[in-house]
């Protein structure tokens, strides 16, 4: 069986950290990430690639709170198929 409380907050700790990070790379090196913060703004509603600390965080709080649900629901599933 697996936890889903453990499993939310790991996933919310990866995505959000991942987000962040390609963001404020994406800060000082325009280039980089570019895409993957395209292809995310396309699915977080509120969230646009302006280059702004601003942007980062509100990614990073999408990233969070989509890292934490889907970890929760995995796990669920997961207990649930188990049965």
């Amino acid at each position: 069986m697996l936890n889903p409380r453990a499993l939310a907050y790991a996933g919310a700790a990866l995505w959000g950290t991942s987000m962040l990070l390609v963001g404020l790379i994406n800060l000082s090196v325009p280039d980089y990430g570019r895409e993957f913060l395209e292809l995310l703004a396309s699915v977080y509603p509120g969230y646009h690639t302006d280059r702004t600390i601003e942007g980062v965080m509100v990614g990073t709080g999408y990233a969070l709170v989509d890292g934490a649900v889907s970890g929760w629901l995995l796990a669920w599933l997961y207990n649930r198929v188990l049965k």
